[in-house]
């Protein structure tokens, strides 16, 4: 068995290890006048959280008042730096936990592994023929956003990550003294330059900044974890049930929002989609330019010792005259798999460029498998190459296009531009201002009529003719990249089945809808609502069963495989109605819809649009798949992966390859007992559902009465929180407000829960939960009971209470009081402030019953250990926080010195709290 409390000592070692590097540092930089002023905060603050005492807290903060510039910047970095350590020394344990079970006998499976999965598959006594079935519709897709952007810039990250590594190789128990004498130095050395790097960004990203930092994660990781999880699966499959022949399809792929996400980002130009595009190719050409070459140098066999197949002779010879020129190909005529590699290698380079080159990834495949299969007659039946598999499997998963990317936009946009092509062509003069029945009736016969509408493009405003050019982008990549390039257009604040059938014309304008004169319809894009609010969430149903009843948007499923995509937003529910009531809707919404479509044979993949942060919707991967209503995933699920949590989920291969290890074993074994459960009626007892909606209505008045009930709830926010001074942190290309609006409704949800995360309050993530919990516990005695069956039985109100503990567990009412010193109104500080602490122990209080704990996150040491071991770390950058926010706001003037240090401490707090927004 593991040993955890070794485990927990290892973990602390490495933490005291950098600690005391950075310690070090501190005193060669500052001088020991800095590093006492550190450990002198440090130890202030420890001590408060153990034994509070006025006089304590009073001394603290004269002492942090007492700070000044370049002293009291040093302070602040030493704290931020000390977090990014800390968050390096937790990976790597989670490195080393996943290896020492690896080493274990074979009695001992990590859980949440692929291994655990297909253990519990055979225990179930699944046949191989079912498990095939259930493999075969085992779908995941988990897309990155870049909002928020990722708060660290990347040259930090490879810094983190090179600490990463070395910290590593301290666990090899065959390391000589020399070398750790050297691993030691060059750690020290690494530190050194992260104090040394400037960690804030000079400027905002622009687009393409953020397209980069995204491929940086498909170029260090993603590209060799994604193909690792299948043969895993494949392995384990054959472990378990060795007298099968398994066939594992591609069920885990990546896609990406990054350069196509034009809504409320005027920066997302059709050119700059194009550009991205362009990027994703060239990077996964060289990827597989790079194993091409690789497998060259290991297939050196000759003809002189083994026989080659007629068919890869036939291919060599005749593709050497086709495509390759006088002293191109391989000079040595017997090492046939060198002159297929050498001819693969030419129309790779060519690709885009020459008639020479691929014209599709399916040719390269083609040429692969004609390779393995020959060598692999050579070989005994058990051993496969596994190089060569792998590399076609990545052909398989990544084209050459890399990653699917998604197209979004506001459905404002469609409306205005449709509109304005109605009004030329002399269709109607004011679509807009149309009830949606009419709508419906015009957007309904221009589909059923064959002619183009549009006229000259220059007929039309700067508006539309950019909307459109979008539209011919996507046609135009569909014959460049291929059209697993561009696959789904999302259509924001979805509200109404015209919002969807405009999409639809501006396609057929572009050609990538077609219908012919004998009414046989093409189609080649899916039209995605990307369902929002509250409202949006309950009107879902009723808008995609008027699209299904319709026979042109019926044509236009059919040849896209009777397959309708759906993206849930949790980020503008949960803003609008709170996150126990959005999360709620979320469950019924997917239900509802599900069984509304299965009545018409349609199969729906819902998109999850998940933040990191738990005020929208985040949490771990595998944690998010068990809570969606199981009959819901035999058609795929798909995730957003947004920004903020790249660096932890995908930075380091060990840490990608478990986070997504996690997800398969989550979304297999799922899937295994929605299949074992189809056809046997609802699987939801009614008296939960009941309860879930009594809970839902109680919290949904609770978080509106505050946040649109109270009139100064929104100064309160404003200035509480940082929201003011996010705004100069260059993390992201988009704005923070649609329209640039002062609007609570058009503040985006990211700065909204970043705020929130930064001042400790943390109320998207929790706040009116324990009234609508309670109530419903208080209102008869078995009432509590059924809570807690319903959290032992049911994943997703165990996974709902979970992360309202978490969230609970990272706000410190106690460290969010200091906040309320910049609100100018302090009577109504301390009303708003006084209901927000009532309501903060109020769930606490009956998430413990519930749950069975006595303090919160009991159930999850490890992480109940991490938060308590950061919070003393995390509280002088508060403080400091504060002070200087404090300074800037009395002073009224713009001081870049003030700024830089505030947002040195938001860094820091994100950091800590391993949240932005």
């Amino acid at each position: 068995m593991i040993q955890t409390t070794d485990n927990t000592s290892l973990l602390r070692n490495d933490v005291k290890k950098l600690g005391n590097i950075l310690g070090e540092i501190l005193v060669h930089h500052g001088g020991i006048s800095l590093f006492n002023q550190v450990e002198e905060i440090r130890e202030m603050t420890k001590d408060l959280r153990k034994n509070y005492k006025e006089e304590s807290y009073l001394k603290l903060k004269e002492k942090i008042r007492s700070l000044e510039s370049p002293t009291r910047q040093h302070v602040i970095r030493a704290f931020s730096i000390y977090f990014h350590l800390v968050n390096i020394a937790e990976q790597n344990h989670r490195i080393r936990r996943r290896r020492q079970y690896q080493l274990q006998d074979d009695t001992v499976v990590q859980p949440v592994s692929i291994e655990s999965a297909v253990s519990f598959v055979k225990d179930k006594k699944f046949s191989e023929k079912t498990i095939q079935s259930i493999l075969n519709d085992l779908s995941i897709e988990l897309i990155i956003t870049a909002h928020p952007t990722e708060a660290t810039k990347r040259t930090v990250l490879e810094v983190q990550k090179r600490i990463s590594t070395i910290l590593q190789k301290f666990d090899d128990p065959m390391l000589t003294k020399k070398e750790r004498k050297n691993l030691e130095e060059s750690l020290f050395n690494e530190v050194t330059v992260l104090w040394q790097t400037d960690e804030l960004r000079y400027r905002k990203p622009t687009v393409m900044d953020e397209v980069k930092n995204g491929l940086y994660y498909f170029d260090q990781t993603l590209f060799d974890v994604l193909p690792d999880i299948h043969h895993e699966m494949e392995e384990q499959l054959a472990s378990f049930y060795p007298d099968n022949n398994w066939d594992v399809p591609n069920f885990l792929h990546f896609g990406s929002w990054i350069g196509g996400d034009r809504d409320g980002n005027p920066n997302v130009t059709p050119e700059v989609t194009w550009e991205t595009l362009k990027l994703q190719q060239k990077l996964v050409l060289q990827k597989y330019d790079e194993s091409l070459v690789e497998l060259m140098k290991r297939f050196s066999q000759s003809t002189s010792r083994i026989p080659f197949s007629e068919e890869l002779v036939a291919s060599v010879e005749q593709d050497e005259k086709k495509y390759l020129n006088s002293g191109e190909g391989w000079p040595v005529q017997t090492e046939i798999y060198r002159r297929k590699f050498a001819v693969m290698l030419k129309r790779l380079r060519e690709v885009g460029i020459s008639e020479k080159g691929y014209k599709q990834a399916e040719e390269l495949l083609q040429d692969l498998k004609l390779i393995k299969e020959t060598a692999e007659n050579h070989q005994p039946s058990y051993n496969k190459l596994k190089t060569i598999r792998k590399l076609i499997r990545q052909v398989e998963l990544f084209g050459f296009h890399l990653a699917t990317l998604d197209i979004r936009n506001h459905s404002g946009e469609h409306e205005g531009a449709v509109s304005e092509i109605l009004k030329v062509v002399d269709i109607t003069e004011d679509y807009a201002s149309l009830r949606e029945e009419e709508k419906v009736k015009v957007l309904q016969d221009v589909l059923a009529d064959p002619r183009p509408l549009m006229l000259l493009e220059e007929d039309y405003s700067k508006e539309t003719q950019e909307t459109f050019q979008v539209f011919q982008m996507i046609k135009k990549a569909h014959e460049e990249f291929g059209t697993r390039s561009i696959e789904v257009y999302l259509v924001s604040m979805t509200q109404s089945p015209s919002d969807l059938l405009e999409v639809l014309v501006l396609a057929k304008e572009a050609g990538i809808y077609r219908l012919h004169a004998d009414g046989k319809v093409e189609s080649g894009l899916h039209v995605a609502p990307l369902l929002e609010t509250v409202d949006d969430l309950v009107a879902g149903p009723e808008i995609m069963k008027t699209l299904f009843e319709m026979d042109v948007y019926r044509n236009h499923l059919r040849e896209r495989g009777d397959h309708q995509e759906i993206m849930l937003g949790y980020s503008d529910g949960s803003k609008d109605g709170g996150t126990l009531t959005a999360n709620w809707k979320l469950y019924k919404a997917q239900q509802e819809i599900h069984k509304m479509a299965s009545g018409y044979d349609i199969r729906l993949k819902f998109f999850h649009g998940r933040g990191g942060s738990l005020g929208r919707g985040g949490g771990p991967l595998n944690r998010s798949i068990l809570s969606q209503p199981p009959e819901t995933l035999g058609d795929g699920i798909k995730i957003t992966e947004q920004g903020e949590v790249l660096s932890s989920r995908y930075l380091l291969c060990d840490i990608a390859y478990r986070n997504l290890e996690q997800a398969a074993s989550a979304l297999l074994e799922a899937s295994a007992l929605a299949y074992k459960r189809e056809g046997k009626g609802q699987t939801l007892p009614k008296v939960w559902e009941d309860a879930m909606e009594e809970i839902s209505g109680g919290a949904l008045q609770k978080y509106q009465s505050l946040v649109f009930g109270d009139k100064d709830f929104l100064t309160y926010f404003k200035q509480t929180t940082p929201l003011q001074e996010l705004a100069a942190l260059n993390i992201g290309s988009r704005p923070m407000s649609r329209k640039g609006s002062e609007r609570f409704e058009d503040l985006r949800a990211i700065p909204w829960v970043f705020a929130w995360t930064q001042c400790r309050q943390m109320i998207p993530a929790w706040y009116a939960s324990g009234t609508g919990i309670s109530a419903f516990a208080e209102k008869k005695e078995e009432n509590l009971h059924l809570l807690q069956e319903m959290y032992q039985k049911w994943s997703f109100f165990q996974v709902t209470v979970n992360n309202l503990q978490l969230a609970l567990m990272k706000a410190d009412l106690s460290t969010a009081k200091e906040y309320m010193n910049l609100v100018e109104d302090k009577k109504m500080a301390e009303r708003i402030f006084g209901d927000i602490s009532e309501e903060y122990n109020r769930t606490r209080d009956i998430l413990l019953k519930i749950s069975g704990n006595n303090e919160l996150l009991d159930h999850t040491p490890n992480i109940q250990e991490t938060v308590h071991r950061r919070n003393p770390y995390v509280d002088p950058l508060n403080f400091l926080q504060v002070d200087l926010i404090q300074k800037m706001r009395e002073s009224g003037e713009e001081s870049e010195e003030l700024l830089t240090e505030v947002l040195l401490t938001i860094s820091g707090v994100a950091a800590g709290l391993v949240n932005t927004g």
